[in-house]
């Protein structure tokens, strides 16, 4: 089968390429950094054909790894040139001095404040050669040959692109910073995303931490124990505003045919270097994958194949510890471990300045990691005379998503799924969830983690750790004492995380479902127990998205008889479970405000009779054409800014039914009338109707076209996640910040084509010359999708079929 799969495949392409006229591009360059660890840039002998059919979605086609990477990178940069290349800038460590120091990066690649923070950082693991090092080690804690030639034709592909092609991108159409790269910079992009959660995060503090002056007192003016149980939630205990997602997986008991489905629906920024880019991967005999890559990845990353689906969520799992250091009294340089002094590492880095001198700074690093001073601005971690922390991050050892991403490509079955995970362990910030043609579903949370136990937290926690890692999974252990060292699991590729053995993992349940909460509900009926705290915590409240997630998907699997169409259908319903919950009592309680009144923040009496019809007829979904939306999200994220959560419901929250509770909104809670009039008077101020219909609220710009956009805020708990900045004085969301992204419908019907639809909600290309700059935009506005094409009868057979042979 496989060489006539081949043969057919290549036949075609041949077909089709000998019958177009076809450009060749122009030779790799390749930077001064042309090597890394061994790994060549390309120079010359690369091709692969693409074929574009509707939307722009390409198939690329190749003979082998570095030729399907020299496909990719090439049409990843006819996509996304300006942003890809200003990701490039920040991985060299070069913001700087194009941009200036003061400017603030996109965050896409850590949660740098500054260019010189990023700069400072970002060049420093350059000069400490750590992808270098991680590069030259044995698969699999280095990458594969297959990924080293896929990243290799990337690069090389990205490059001829450039060469060959003018930039129409107004965003760097003409700017010096878009240059040739490297097989090391692109490597250099996806160690970057591994360490997002860790050293990513606190770029700022790792930058800019200094030893205290000479005579400084050694008290720690660190917070109590509430504030820092607080902080340490804040910063690790809840998903990311910009990055979360939903996954279902059903099983063959809950389909009409007995064969698996999945639904993917990420939540990722619109903008910037964490965008989302379809394609189809062909080497014939070899792979066959369709599916969305973050930009800058040569293979993969959610997708499906004949045989497997799988998406991502963001997991609960807090991918890094601090060590508290106990310093040398004649010396805040000089850490003890069992009374023994060590010297941190002093490294001093130098970046160039746009219309400026160069910058030179230096961080100090010890045997766990970079010493920091905070975990954000709430949680102060004050280098002192005596003490010090230090923060551990696993993933700066951890470059193996790539190849744990090819393993899910290749995969038969949600057990290849796991035999990837096992083998490379490579996940650092996120679940799976999978489904397979023979009616498999998995859910798991195998994550690169601090291998922190329970036990060890317990024996081992500073005072400060034992309020955090209760509360979030933070921990901070005692870094003078060398019994508190993390330890090693036999089946983990590398010392101090844990095994594949210990991962929270649910198999073939009827449906498996994650919407960022940890993995205790992943299947409400087979609740997931007996993980370290350090992976999520079990037996808490669950977000309003969650529960309504659950609600939907085991009503769905209850019912039975599922097919593509129903996936299709829950990601544009539009509940709102909120609502659900409340609206009814907020009518009520409306209802009976006396004359109709309620009094505003401000003291001033407010006419709300209007809006509490508009509460009695709305229809509690968050469509465009729904008119009461905007109010209920509007007095919604009000009423959750003023009111305490002990005072929130009526009925609290039980472990026992965790679904459903808590319930009932206290209408009589301080602060509840109070929002109704602050929100009625706002809406009244920007000139917005009580019953404004959202889509004409909340929308997207796209070459001066408004288009409606539908979903909601997370509070709300709507499937279809939409986050969007308010403008107060006009009253719209004019953009959206972050939400649905590369969403995927996907079953079988027992022929060799999958069943799936796609759609990329901020569609192909940043580029807004692009032809799909806005298409599949405009398609998500009108919930709509797009049928893949993913077999050869059906590629050859799109009207928009275009057909490129790109080359050196």
């Amino acid at each position: 089968m496989r060489t006539r799969l081949r043969q057919l495949v290549v036949s075609a392409v041949a077909l089709l390429t000998a019958s177009a006229v076809l450009p060749s591009a122009g030779a790799t360059a390749a930077d001064g950094d042309a090597r890394a660890g061994g790994h060549r840039t390309s120079h010359g002998g690369l091709s692969a054909v693409i074929r574009y059919t509707e939307y722009g979605v390409p198939h690329i086609v190749a003979k082998d790894y570095a030729n399907l990477g020299f496909g990719t990178g090439w049409a990843q940069a006819a996509d996304q040139v300006c942003v890809l290349a200003d990701g490039f800038v920040t991985v060299q460590g070069e913001r700087s001095r194009h941009f200036g120091p003061d400017a603030a990066p996109d965050f896409s690649l850590s949660s740098a404040t500054t260019n010189l923070t990023s700069d400072l950082y970002f060049r420093g693991v350059r000069d400490a050669g750590t992808v270098r090092r991680l590069l030259d080690r044995p698969e699999p804690l280095g990458p594969s040959r297959a990924v080293e030639e896929l990243t290799r034709g990337w690069a090389a592909g990205y490059n001829a692109w450039l060469k060959k092609n003018r930039i129409t991108d107004p965003a760097c159409a003409g700017a010096a910073w878009v240059r040739p790269v490297s097989t090391l910079d692109v490597f250099s992009r996806a160690y970057a995303l591994a360490v997002l959660g860790g050293e990513g995060r606190l770029v700022d503090t790792i930058t800019t931490a200094r030893p205290p002056a000479a005579g400084a007192t050694s008290t720690a003016a660190t917070p109590d124990a509430r504030t820092a149980a607080r902080a340490a939630a804040e910063l690790y205990g809840a998903a990311n505003a910009d990055m979360g997602s939903n996954a279902v997986a059903f099983s063959g008991d809950t389909t009409a045919n007995g064969r698996g489905l999945l639904l993917g629906n990420p939540h990722y920024p619109w903008a910037g270097g964490r965008r989302f880019w379809q394609a189809q991967q062909t080497i014939p005999g070899e792979l066959n994958v369709s599916g969305g890559s973050l930009l800058g990845s040569p293979i993969t990353q959610i997708g499906f194949n004949a045989k497997v689906a799988w998406s991502h969520t963001v997991a609960t799992g807090v991918p890094m510890n601090i060590h508290q250091l106990t310093l040398d009294p004649a010396d805040p340089t000089t850490y003890l471990v069992d009374g023994v002094p060590e010297r941190m590492t002093k490294r001093t880095v130098t970046v160039g300045v746009k219309d400026g001198s160069p910058v030179t700074r230096t961080q100090w690093w010890t045997r766990y990691g970079p010493v920091v001073t905070s975990l954000g601005a709430d949680l102060p971690l004050p280098w002192t005379a005596g003490t010090a922390y230090a923060l551990n991050d696993p993933n700066t050892a951890n470059i193996r998503f790539t190849d744990t991403s090819l393993g899910f490509a290749k995969a038969r079955g949600t057990a290849d799924v796991l035999k990837s995970l096992a083998r490379h362990q490579g996940l650092p910030w996120v679940n799976t969830v999978a489904a397979d043609s023979a009616g498999h579903t998995l859910f798991t949370q195998s994550q690169t983690l601090p291998r922190i136990t329970d036990e060890l937290a317990a024996r081992c926690s500073t005072p400060l750790g034992r309020a955090t890692y209760p509360s979030a999974g933070v921990a901070i252990l005692d870094g003078s004492r060398a019994d508190c060292a993390l330890g090693s699991d036999a089946d983990a590729v590398q010392p101090g995380i844990f095994g594949p053995a210990k991962m929270p993992t649910l198999k073939d349940a009827p449906y498996a479902e994650n919407s960022n909460d940890s993995a205790w509900l992943a299947n409400a009926d087979r609740p997931l127990t007996g993980y370290e705290r350090v992976f999520g915590n079990i037996g808490t409240q669950r977000s309003m998205r969650t529960r309504g997630a659950v609600e939907d998907v085991a009503a769905m699997a209850d019912r039975g008889g599922l097919t593509v169409r129903d996936l299709q259908r829950q990601q544009f319903a539009n509940r709102v479970p909120a609502a659900d919950l409340t609206v009814d009592d907020v009518a009520r309680a409306c209802a009976v405000l006396p004359g109709g009144t309620a009094t505003d923040s401000d003291g001033k009496v407010v006419d709300v009779s209007e809006a509490c019809g508009v509460f009695k007829t709305w229809d509690r979904t968050a469509n465009t054409d729904s008119a009461g939306a905007l109010l209920f999200d509007r007095f919604w994220r009000r009423l959750n800014a003023v009111v305490p959560r002990a005072q929130f419901w009526k009925v609290p929250f039980s472990a026992a039914d965790p679904v459903t509770t808590p319930h009932t909104l206290n209408t009589d809670a301080p602060g509840f009338a109070t929002a109704l009039a602050d929100t009625v008077r706002d809406l009244r101020a920007a000139g917005v109707a009580l019953d404004a219909k959202l889509g004409d609220h909340q929308f997207v710009v796209r070459n001066g076209l408004r288009i409606p956009v539908s979903g909601g805020t997370e509070s709300l708990g709507v499937w279809n996640k939409i986050e969007s900045p308010w403008r107060p004085a006009e009253g719209v969301y004019p953009e959206v910040s972050s939400g649905s992204s590369h969403i995927q419908a996907v079953g079988w019907d027992g022929g060799r084509c999958p069943v799936a639809r796609t759609l990329l909600t901020y569609s192909q290309s940043s580029n807004p010359n692009s032809p799909h700059h806005l298409d599949q935009t405009r398609l998500f506005s009108a919930e709509k999708w797009v049928t893949s094409r993913f077999c050869e009868k059906d590629i050859l057979s799109s009207p928009k079929l275009r057909v490129v042979r790109v080359s050196q």
